[in-house]
């Protein structure tokens, strides 16, 4: 039965994977994210609450 020999089908796969990577991390790596997120400013509020027992 031939779909029990893996060769053709393995190198099908590698060659599809890198091919797909070869293309695809150039591309994503071009691009440039004009919206970086800033750190977010520590506030640190005074509450306190009116507990009767403190």
């Amino acid at each position: 039965m031939p779909q029990l020999n893996p060769a053709p089908w393995f190198m099908i796969l590698v060659s599809s994977w890198l091919i797909f990577l070869i293309l695809l991390i150039p591309k994503i790596k071009g691009f440039k994210f004009f919206d970086n997120p800033l750190p977010p400013t520590v506030q640190i509020q005074e509450h306190h609450w009116p507990w009767l027992w403190a």
